[in-house]
């Protein structure tokens, strides 16, 4: 049979994510996975140079499907940075929910924390450019340094938000993972208004919220 020809960065991701749902765990090698999927081994190095290289791609191909949707939307554009992060979350998480299988098995693989997972490095790298891109507004500091570093520390929170906001998706077990939507609604509420100067209300009520859930879990 002729070996496949114009194999494309979305065949290999495809391949490989049936690979891994199918027999839990990564290929052995490059030369065994290209022989399984009946293309040329060079045709996986024109795009990746390792497995992980691959797998990190996954994830910030989820991040540029969801990007791509809400660029497709007009009232997108028009929306705060508020708004605009929150339906990115929503979008986001709605494109991780048609991947959960593949996800948990690469994110909850050995029960690692999920900070600590290589694969989400270059996600890491682009959402931070998402979140600088959106310019939320901060204190009016009117010195460079402080501004700065107010903007390191917007751009790390968000990511770390977002991790926590992963873990607790995975770990939800309720319908439609609606759960998982009340945490975003009052995770993003919570901390646009800290950053507004106006938490009290929010900050007990998402706090309440994780109470409840962490008496559930128990």
């Amino acid at each position: 049979m002729a070996k496949k020809k114009n194999i494309t960065e979305s065949n290999l991701i495809d391949f490989y994510m049936d690979y891994v749902l199918e027999h839990g765990k990564a290929p052995h090698s490059v030369y065994k996975f290209a022989k399984d999927n009946n293309f040329e081994e060079a045709s996986f190095y024109a795009h990746f140079g390792t497995f992980k290289a691959l797998e990190q791609k996954i994830f910030t191909a989820f991040l540029h499907n969801a990007l791509n949707l809400l660029a497709q939307n007009e009232e997108y554009q028009s929306f705060d940075a508020r708004n605009k992060l929150l339906s990115f979350y929503y979008t986001f998480f709605e494109i991780l929910t048609a991947n959960r299988s593949y996800v948990l098995f690469a994110l909850g693989e050995g029960n690692k924390p999920i900070n600590s997972s290589k694969a989400l490095t270059k996600l890491k790298s682009e959402f931070s450019d998402y979140i600088k891109s959106l310019e939320i507004e901060t204190f009016n500091i009117e010195q460079e340094q402080i501004e700065k570093i107010q903007q390191r520390t917007i751009v790390e929170t968000a990511w770390l938000q977002l991790l926590y906001t992963m873990k607790f998706w995975m770990d939800d077990t309720s319908a439609g993972f609606e759960k998982t939507d009340i945490f975003i609604e009052k995770s993003l509420k919570t901390s646009f208004d800290v950053i507004n100067t106006q938490p009290l209300k929010s900050v007990i009520d998402f706090g309440k919220f994780l109470f409840k859930e962490r008496m559930q879990m128990n």
